[in-house]
């Protein structure tokens, strides 16, 4: 199988925070499933993104969901002209071929679809196809790297530990504060200085956490309102747009953040 359409060919851009480069090329160096914990939009896929290019790897990404079955994974059966006809789905490609394959937020996945992992995450590395009648094993490049967001727990959504103890796991947070400006600078074009302003103000609304607010403005949000002001929207229909409006729809969560937005502009 090609698999050139998964294969990243320009540099990713991606700014280090402390060693996690090095801990994901020793990870990747036997093999070990890992996950990445950290909140929404801190850059866990982007940092991703850059080791399968680093690596000269192959990435295939799932976005996990409540409703993906087992099937979505691994393939099925499929009825064409020519009769009926195995489809290996996007697990499956990347354990036949070599692939890293990233299940970006698997804690939205259902409890009962997760388990088809566990056997590639010991020492047996297969990958059963019951439905095929075949046991495959994994190809020596291929690596399960999945992302989960711990501060779901408290909605009920978190990992059985019996899933949870199958990876090694690499911890990521927003930057700090000089680093993101870097970070939203380049990503959107604008003047560093302007940066440095929208990430004082994601710090703020990151504080309303501790009085309710689900999460904070994230870097990506960041990224979002400094390429509209880039474009030419004024900035503060820029932050409202892409960061303050998104966050929440409870009025007083609202107006405090209005005033973060009034004190910045």
């Amino acid at each position: 199988m090609d698999l050139s359409p998964y294969r990243i060919t320009t540099e990713p851009y991606y700014h280090p925070t402390g060693h996690e480069i090095a801990l994901y090329e020793h990870a990747y160096a036997h093999r070990l499933p890992l996950m990445l914990k950290g909140p929404t939009g801190c850059g866990k896929t982007r940092f991703v993104e850059h080791m399968a290019w680093r690596l000269g790897k192959p990435l295939i990404t799932l976005a996990c969901n409540e409703d993906m079955t087992a099937a979505d994974l691994v393939g099925r059966y499929l009825l064409d002209t020519d009769g009926t006809h195995w489809h290996d789905g996007p697990l499956t490609t990347a354990v036949r071929h070599g692939a890293i394959c990233y299940l970006d937020e698997i804690v939205e996945a259902r409890q009962d679809t997760t388990v088809v992992i566990h056997p590639l995450t010991d020492g047996r590395r297969i990958l059963p196809l019951d439905k095929k009648g075949e046991i495959l094993k994994a190809h020596p490049d291929f690596q399960l790297v999945v992302s989960y967001n711990p501060g779901y727990q408290s909605h009920g959504k978190q990992l059985k530990p019996s899933t949870r103890q199958r990876f090694a796991a690499l911890e990521f947070d927003y930057p700090e504060a000089a680093v993101e400006t870097d970070i939203v600078a380049h990503e959107s074009g604008i003047e560093r200085s302007l940066a440095a302003r929208l990430v004082d103000i994601a710090h703020k609304s990151r504080r309303l956490r501790e009085r309710g607010l689900e999460e904070g403005i994230s870097t990506r949000m960041l990224i979002y309102a400094g390429t509209l002001i880039h474009d030419g929207l004024p900035p503060r229909d820029s932050c409202r747009m892409a960061m303050t409006a998104a966050l929440t729809d409870e009025p007083d969560m609202a107006q405090a953040l209005e005033a973060i937005l009034d004190a910045a502009f």
